[in-house]
């Protein structure tokens, strides 16, 4: 398969596909879900070489938990379809309506990007999550699943493919790469690729920012943190800790460093230090927080610039911090910009935390696994930006829009204006 010619077949699809009516996408998403249900044990068939060959080859367990495909995941990913399909079309939307001059209109409109390219981590769920949002929104995708997956994604691939040609979307809409050499490939389609999406780790989202000129969007690590208030209610905020931690730590929303007021460190590090030993959870952290935790937990000893660490397994950092402030430099410091937390009591303090810490999401006294676009009613997501511009935190349908200005008039030119013969009044529309 030529990765190019394929792009620009779908390039010239685009329209089209943009041009179906919400009703079309909706379709094709309810046969998506049934299809899915129906096959479940064939794709359950092919997780499980996957799962063998993954782990005959010693791969980590933070990649086997995301690779596993049961029916918990097949469920959850069926649900988010379903939710999607009961979410307004973010396509069509008019945005703005302006009457420059009598008889000259301007409308913004929403409208899909066009073609994405999608390359995603050792998680077949997400190969589902990305196809329906760039379905629902308009938009053709080109997607690249981890080899690790391969099994997995060419079959639940070849239903979502099925499904959408059955329901009557064009057939370019969806594209699947599936050799490694089609990355690089896909890299050099700058004239037919809209955006691309990259999820994986820090190196590989990196590696493909510096070989594209395709734009591209998303998050390159999840080092998200969670800080323990002297005002904090603190037998709320042990439960929560373990949730952002242990739920599900390969996720790039588990926390990894937690931040902890020097007032309460004696009577709480304790505490805390158990409910992770309880859980499994591998304890590392500064000289002061050793020497609290001495005759209690095993620490390990870091430094200051461990801090900007990514575990996504079961190990946790821990410092001490005089203040508020001391905390949200520290996370501006080593953080991602992803999600991060403060637990307090103190309406002050959280509002101090949440205008001060430059993160996509920054929360008050709950877990950071919050931070998902099924969570957030957002019909799953392709991904959670840590950038600033178009689209940040969970980027779900909105994210996958941007939009286009149409102007009518009735012969008019610009020399009028210039001339001085006519002029703008520029009258907003109710629309």
């Amino acid at each position: 398969m030529n990765i190019q010619i394929e792009a620009h077949n779908m390039k010239l699809a685009a329209p089209k596909l943009a041009a179906t009516s919400a009703d079309d996408r909706n379709k094709a998403l309810l046969m998506i879900a049934d299809a899915l249900s129906k096959n479940k044990e064939e794709i359950f068939a092919a997780n499980n070489e996957d799962m063998e060959a993954a782990t005959s080859e010693g791969l980590a367990q933070s990649i086997l938990k995301r690779l596993k495909f049961n029916d918990q995941k097949l469920s959850d990913a069926i649900a988010g379809i379903r939710q999607l399909v009961e979410l307004p079309d973010p396509t069509g939307k008019v945005l703005l309506k302006r009457e420059l001059d009598e008889g000259l209109v301007l409308t913004r409109v929403s409208v899909p990007i066009g073609v994405i390219g999608v390359i995603f981590e050792a998680r077949p769920d997400a190969l589902v999550q990305i196809a329906s949002l760039c379905i629902k929104s308009g938009n053709c995708a080109i997607l690249k699943g981890g080899k690790e997956t391969a099994r997995t994604n060419k079959v639940l691939f070849n239903i979502i493919k099925e499904s959408v040609i059955e329901a009557g979307l064009p057939k370019e809409c969806l594209l699947q790469a599936e050799l490694h050499n089609e990355i690089d490939e896909l890299l050099a389609c700058d004239q037919d690729v809209d955006l691309l999406i990259p999820r994986g780790s820090n190196k590989f989202v990196r590696h493909i920012m510096d070989n594209t000129k395709i734009p591209v969007m998303g998050h390159s690590s999840g080092i998200c943190h969670i800080y323990v208030d002297d005002k904090a209610d603190l037998e709320a905020a042990i439960p929560v800790i373990i949730d952002a931690k242990i739920q599900y730590p390969a996720a790039c929303n588990a926390v990894e460093t937690i931040l902890v007021n020097r007032k309460i460190a004696g009577g709480f590090l304790p505490k805390l230090a158990k409910a992770f030993t309880d859980n499994s959870v591998k304890i590392r952290g500064t000289g002061e927080v050793c020497d609290i935790l001495s005759n209690i937990a095993d620490v390990e000893i870091m430094g200051e610039d461990d801090f900007a660490t990514e575990y996504n397994d079961l190990i946790v950092s821990i410092k001490l911090v005089d203040n508020v402030q001391e905390a949200a430099d520290h996370i501006n410091r080593f953080g991602s910009h992803h999600t991060d937390c403060i637990f307090t009591t103190e309406d002050k303090v959280s509002d101090y935390f949440m205008q001060m810490v430059d993160s996509a999401g920054v929360y008050c006294n709950c877990s950071t696994r919050f931070a998902d676009g099924y969570r957030y009613g957002f019909g799953a997501e392709v991904g959670i930006s840590t950038g600033k511009l178009h689209a940040r935190g969970p980027v779900g349908l909105e994210g996958l829009v941007t939009y286009k200005y149409k102007l009518i008039g009735n012969g008019h030119t610009v020399g009028d204006y210039a001339s001085g013969r006519k002029s703008f009044h520029h009258k907003d529309i109710d629309f």
